[in-house]
């Protein structure tokens, strides 16, 4: 056999335990075919000298928005203002016609709200969308209010109301849709990620197109996706009575259909909002309010999903959320068991202590975004209060009770670079040095592990990925530094990405010939 690429020299974290280290990785084909001894010996068409660089498998990104995080680019970002006078002032240097659109808008850092009395000072003629940094709010002027009858707001909209004031922006064009993904693509490889979940096509809080899933299509992407699809698109069918299937999508695809570069995963139900905007759903009120958040009835989504044979991401932060979903699924299973369903929860922001043996014994996955609590863990706790606070985001209790997790990072949520989010999960502090959740923190192979087999895992792809395996798809990650021993391991280098085999990005992506 001649090898297409032979890796040699190098510091290879497999997270098989098989064989948890090597030096040398042999790719045929796209795949691992042996490690060290089984592959030294043969020819290569290509060798990689590593000199010492260290080898993870590729990492997982379980739940990220790359469309939106490449449309706001293309948007106003405000994300920097501390003034509403500064929004304002970025606003108005709009040009051309139609939507003024914005991002990153973030009114806890602001000194007053924005209003839509203020967006009409910047044209009461165009419509004006400022999408909140959460996802799940933005704020409007009075020209979009006006086309929302029955919606009474300063401007402010959150969860089904932003939606309705979303959908009358929508759809954006699938070349539009093509060159956010591209841009996101190589965001994400710079950061050692090789396989992303989109977290919701089709309609939803973020579509951009009920045709959108033609944009992945057609884009070419350099890495993997899978996309999860919005229950918002689900209808009734005409199925045979024995199918126990009365509503799914054209064809009645499912989770699973595709192929190791673009599938189709689990079905994106929504039942409650964010922390940010105030409206994950709370047994309790965020701290000095009565307010306990939003929480959205989809019982229907998740019993038709489960029967119609989906994984189901049900994104649930706040703890009642997470009630509803178990109580939801608990129902779902009872009515039609599916042993290895892999359903999964999407944040399990807020977890109470009862209601981890729950999502263990319904064999639940939770899957995290640990760079929320990086960037906003400070503000989270305050609304949270001293006793509910620890509960933010788990990760010890979660793996203590014998529960996989995923690690993901909502981008563009936050900051979605796996080792910023595997340094938190090690430390549990905020970017201002707060500690939060004391006894939740996790050793760094059990962290890399939520960023490749949990990931992997969670996606229903675990024979393929997750680990350097032979027979496994070649995705790698080439760090300059070991994560183990590193002094910041948010500081560590990526030096290559490697996808298939294929250097996507990196020291070695364009350097052509056999050996390097």
């Amino acid at each position: 056999m001649i090898l297409d690429v032979k890796l040699v020299r190098g510091r290879i974290l497999t997270m098989d335990p098989d064989h948890p280290a090597a030096h040398t990785v042999g790719v045929w084909r796209g795949r691992i075919v042996g490690l060290d001894d089984d592959v030294a010996g043969l020819p290569a068409r290509r060798t990689v000298d590593l000199d010492g660089a260290t080898v993870l498998p590729g990492f997982v990104d379980a739940h990220t928005h790359l469309t939106w995080a490449g449309r706001a680019r293309r948007t106003i970002d405000v994300s920097g203002c501390r003034t509403a006078g500064q929004v304002l002032d970025a606003l108005r240097g709009a040009a051309g016609e139609g939507w003024i659109e914005g991002s990153g808008y973030d009114r806890r850092a602001l000194d007053r709200p924005v209003t839509a009395a203020d967006l009409d000072t910047v044209s009461a003629d165009r419509n004006i969308y400022v999408q909140d940094v959460s996802g799940h709010a933005c704020v409007v002027n009075s020209a979009v209010l006006t086309q929302l009858p029955g919606i009474v707001s300063d401007g402010w909209l959150t969860e089904t109301d932003q939606s309705a004031a979303r959908a009358l922006r929508l759809p954006y064009s699938l070349d539009e849709i093509c060159e956010d993904l591209r841009h996101s693509a190589r965001q994400v490889l710079s950061e050692g990620i090789t396989t992303c979940a989109e977290a919701g096509v089709g309609a939803g809080l973020l579509a951009s197109s009920p045709v959108e899933v033609a944009a992945y299509q057609r884009a070419d992407l350099p890495i993997r996706v899978q996309l999860m699809v919005s229950a918002d698109v689900l209808r009734p069918v005409g199925a045979h009575v024995d199918d126990g299937i009365t509503r799914s999508i054209d064809l009645g695809l499912r989770s699973g259909f595709g192929g190791d570069r673009l599938s189709i995963g689990a079905l994106k139900v929504w039942t409650d909002g964010g922390m940010m905007a105030r409206t994950a759903a709370l047994t309790e009120p965020y701290v000095g309010t009565d307010n306990t958040g939003v929480l959205l009835d989809e019982r229907a989504a998740i019993l038709d999903g489960h029967a119609a044979g989906w994984q189901l991401a049900v994104h649930a932060i706040g703890d009642r959320a997470v009630d509803f979903a178990l109580d939801t699924i608990a129902e779902a299973q009872s009515r039609a068991p599916r042993p290895d369903a892999r359903h999964r929860i999407e944040h399990c922001g807020l977890v109470r202590p009862d209601q981890l043996t729950r999502i263990a014994e319904l064999g639940l996955i939770p899957v995290l975004q640990p760079t929320f609590l990086w960037a906003y863990g400070d503000d989270y706790s305050a609304i949270m209060g001293p006793q509910r606070a620890p509960w933010m985001y788990r990760g010890r209790s979660f793996l203590d009770h014998g529960i996989t997790i995923a690690g993901s990072s909502d981008r563009p949520v936050a900051d979605g670079a796996p080792l910023r989010a595997i340094e938190f999960m090690v430390e549990r502090k905020s970017v201002n040095g707060g500690h939060i959740g004391a006894g939740e923190e996790i050793t760094v192979d059990e962290a890399i592990a939520a960023y490749t087999l949990g990931g992997a895992y969670a996606c229903g792809l675990e024979a393929e990925l997750g680990s350097i395996t032979p027979g496994k798809l070649a995705d790698l990650t080439v760090l300059a530094d070991d994560p183990r021993t590193a002094a910041h391991i948010s500081a560590v280098e990526v030096l290559a990405t490697v996808v298939g085999g294929d250097f996507a990005f990196g020291r070695w992506a364009e350097t052509p010939g056999a050996a390097c």
